[in-house]
């Protein structure tokens, strides 16, 4: 049997003994994901006394993504941002260390890579989102072999980005962001003012170019923070790009292919020039989710999970839930989204497996913390109706604020650790 066919039990201790399982097993509740949802719903259903949950999920390691834009700006270390999975597992639930590959919501049963077969009375899908480099011509071969190009939305790059910054003596530092909907949509435009502020500090803010070309329409969904960024844009004299979707990088000519979407509606290609190019990739729920029968088949959400937007709950398979980013959700795909949406999910499932209606409701609260400068940052917060929600009631929120600097650098990465993923945020 592989190492990705051996199940992880943790037995209350660090260390805790592996025991193999056969080719076919059931638990009460199944969670596919054990990433910030899968492990926060876990957390809180074992707190709430569930005895039979497991969590499928391949990776050893697991990472506090949001601190990756301060490893690329050389505010953090990657090795600060990650842990030992196992550390992680709540006590009692086991861990199946392997990859979904098909899941069956009529026979109620979730196949493996590995070649296991696991059914269940509950499943909860949380199995985060997909990053598709290969969508973009040219790119994943730039990343590898340009010291000019980087992404922070891999643990192995981000560290490439701060280098990057660093070598950097003038010309065009080009920003994207794709079409697809991306885990942390502020994330691309949180570095390229970090970078912009940098070159501000070496002096280099006449001799950078820096351009933020986007596939969409404004540079922030809710106009009360758009406003402010807008401001951030015109203090460093950004050049925004709208409507812009990356389709190749020519690493060796230093050149990136753009889809114009004109305001004609016609299309056109757009080639820029660029000293430094940071990406972020076209993403999408995992393939195994888009051909499951739980995804939409068309329209706008094809390929994401169906979730009721209030409870949760799977609209055709009631005992299915989702939550996060493969969710169908029309809410930013943040960690801080799932904060709010955990705690809903858990108190619903626990509702339906005692026979009883969901009531408990999510109103689409997430946050996104953009880092405007080195010291500095713009706390976005929001829900369903597109209007700030913010949580700290006596402090203007909408403005850069020093605090929520040292929020998001310190404050975050522990409520992170230490509350959230033992479900108790």
């Amino acid at each position: 049997m592989s190492e990705a066919m051996i199940e992880h039990v943790r037995a209350g201790q660090e260390g805790a003994p592996l025991a193999r399982i056969p080719s076919a097993s059931r638990h009460r509740i199944l969670i596919i994901g054990g990433g910030t949802a899968g492990i926060s719903v876990a957390a809180r259903l074992a707190r709430a006394g569930q005895k039979d949950v497991a969590i499928i999920e391949p990776s050893a390691q697991h990472y506090y993504q949001p601190l990756w834009t301060l490893v690329g700006a050389g505010e953090a270390r990657v090795e600060d941002t990650v842990r030992d999975e196992a550390r992680l597992i709540p006590k009692g639930v086991k861990w199946i260390q392997d990859w979904a590959r098909d899941v069956d919501p009529v026979a109620r049963k979730v196949s493996t890579r590995g070649g296991l077969e696991i059914g269940y009375d509950f499943l909860v899908v949380a199995p985060g989102i997909q990053l598709d480099w290969d969508k973009v011509r040219g790119l994943r071969e730039a990343l590898e072999t340009r010291p000019n190009v980087s992404s922070n939305y891999e643990a192995r790059y981000a560290p490439k980005t701060w280098d990057m910054l660093r070598a950097f003596q003038g010309g065009t530092a080009l920003f994207t962001h794709p079409s697809t909907p991306v885990k942390c949509a502020g994330a691309p435009q949180k570095i390229m003012y970090l970078a912009a502020d940098h070159f501000r500090k070496r002096g280099l803010d006449k001799a950078a170019h820096v351009v933020f070309a986007s596939a969409g329409k404004v540079i922030f969904g809710v106009k009360e923070y758009a406003a402010v960024l807008e401001q951030v844009v015109a203090r460093y004299g950004i050049d925004t790009r709208f409507q812009h979707d990356l389709v190749e990088v020519r690493g060796a000519r230093n050149e990136a292919v753009f889809r114009h979407t004109r305001a004609d509606g016609g299309a056109e290609q757009i080639v820029l020039s660029y000293e430094l190019l940071h990406v972020c990739p076209p993403q999408s729920a995992p393939d195994f989710i888009k051909a499951s029968p739980l995804a939409w088949q068309d329209g706008p959400t094809r390929g994401w999970v169906k979730a009721d937007k209030y409870t949760l709950r799977h609209p055709d398979y009631p005992e299915v839930f989702a939550l996060g980013d493969a969710s169908d959700l029309p809410t930013s795909r943040t960690g801080a989204a799932i904060r709010k949406e955990a705690p809903v999910l858990v108190e619903n499932l626990l509702s339906v497996m005692a026979g009883r209606e969901p009531t408990a409701k999510y109103d689409g609260y997430a946050s996104c913390p953009l880092t405007t400068a080195y010291g500095k940052l713009l706390l976005a917060e929001f829900g369903y109706e597109g209007k700030p929600t913010p949580t700290f009631k006596f402090i203007d929120s909408i403005k850069e604020r020093h605090d929520m600097w040292l929020l998001k650098k310190y404050g975050l990465p522990q409520l992170y650790w230490k509350l959230m993923l033992r479900g108790r945020a």
